[in-house]
């Protein structure tokens, strides 16, 4: 398909790509989203199914996804393709050896349907490392030991503690992480890999596709299907060290933990993930504060865009607002502990500054009577943002004002 074609495509069928504030998802929102995959060389652009998910591909890069609650209501996950900035994808070796790494609690339905997805993946991982951490019955287990994956049990609670025991049983020399709840796309695992193409490159990012029936607020879409372009993000980067103080080093703009990789030798170099963060802790960022941690050491985190997988989130709005409490909790957590191993002062100008001004004037529109997505659960992410320097300033004192960050035995 021409580029032309594809410009056209987006232009003629502009109803699909627009915004829409009034959604209605159907009447079963736990049903499974029907995937179809389009080819724009193979077969001139369609309109999706209704109700659907269609993922457009372009040079294998998603170029647009389009979710269809009814015949005449669309909504896109992604950023306008633009042609003239798209990298090429990323040229598909033998890579290095890879351990995939999932960790879950009382979920063994999820995991089940995540572990299925390795059945088609063009690359096979050396090994796959389930981490049960610290599940209330043995279910997990029995979903693990019958797709034939290594089993372990981390009896303390806590994301980032469950990562962390993760990558000390790994045997690879790349590390791939991703969640109970997602599906991935049979190539994700060989793009995840073939993009460590560059010793500088320490951290890998995918693209994350929601595929459930409600949108959420933007808040929790940071790093999901946010752009076609490859990135290369580094501490100089003129696209991430911005004139901004509030945006200096935006690590949380870097990908989503639900697909990343990192090489085996930058846990030697910089330790595990903070424990403090992320769920069961503070609430989330612990991969956001490891992108950061890995930016301040002079590494490079690379985003590529045609590792896909597709997540499945809260679906109801008390679980929106529970998550969306845990995130705000969790990023101001993780400002600080940020600031408490960097010394970059954005970190607090964004904390102090810039946060409460955003969120005052959000408050303002909300007590005004304007109720949209970006106010209706404000008062969820203030209190997050309070708990999440209560959290962190009670970490400080339970720790004893350490600053050391977890190591990973070998």
């Amino acid at each position: 398909m021409a580029k032309s074609s594809l410009r056209n495509f987006a232009v003629e069928n502009a109803m699909f790509l627009a915004p829409v504030t009034d959604m209605r998802p159907p009447s079963d929102i736990s049903a499974p989203i029907p995937v179809v995959h389009v080819s724009l060389e193979a077969q001139p652009a369609v309109a999706p199914p209704a109700p659907g998910f269609t993922v457009y591909w372009r040079d294998d890069i998603p170029v647009r996804v389009v979710k269809a609650f009814s015949e005449d209501t669309f909504i896109s996950d992604c950023a306008r393709f633009d042609e003239r900035t798209a990298a090429p994808v990323a040229p598909l070796g033998e890579g290095q050896p890879a351990s995939v790494i999932i960790c879950t609690r009382d979920r063994p339905d999820q995991l089940a349907r995540c572990l299925i997805s390795f059945e088609d993946q063009t690359v096979a991982p050396v090994e796959v490392i389930v981490v049960d951490n610290a599940s209330v019955n043995d279910r997990t287990r029995s979903v693990a030991l019958e797709a034939g994956v290594r089993y372990i049990r981390e009896d303390r609670p806590g994301l980032d503690i469950a990562r962390n025991a993760g990558a000390a049983a790994a045997s690879c020399p790349i590390l791939v992480y991703t969640d109970d709840d997602t599906v991935l796309h049979p190539a994700w695992l060989q793009r995840m890999v073939a993009a460590f193409d560059d010793p500088a490159i320490w951290a890998v990012t995918g693209q994350v596709f929601q595929r459930s029936w409600t949108r959420q607020p933007g808040s929790l879409r940071k790093g999901m299907g946010r752009t076609r372009q490859r990135l290369r993000t580094s501490r100089l980067w003129s696209g991430v060290l911005r004139t901004d103080a509030a945006q200096r080093l935006p690590a949380w703009e870097i990908g989503a933990g639900a697909s990343m990789a990192f090489r085996r030798e930058v846990f030697d170099r910089l330790g595990g993930f903070d424990e403090r963060l992320d769920v069961g802790a503070a609430g989330c960022s612990g991969d956001s504060e490891y992108w950061h941690r890995i930016l301040f050491a002079g590494g490079v985190c690379r985003y590529e865009p045609s590792a896909v997988v597709y997540h499945y989130h809260q679906r109801d709005i008390e679980g929106l607002a529970r998550q969306l409490r845990a995130y705000m909790r969790g990023h101001v957590a993780a400002l600080l502990v940020q600031y408490e191993r960097s010394g970059e002062w954005g970190n607090l100008h964004r904390l102090l500054l810039f946060l409460p001004r955003r969120y005052a004037r959000k408050l303002r529109r909300r007590l005004a009577g304007v109720y949209d997505s970006s106010t209706c659960l404000v008062g969820e992410e203030i209190c997050g943002m309070l708990e999440g320097v209560a959290y962190y300033l009670a970490s400080r004192v339970k720790a004893g004002w350490s600053k050391a960050a977890p190591s990973i035995p070998r």
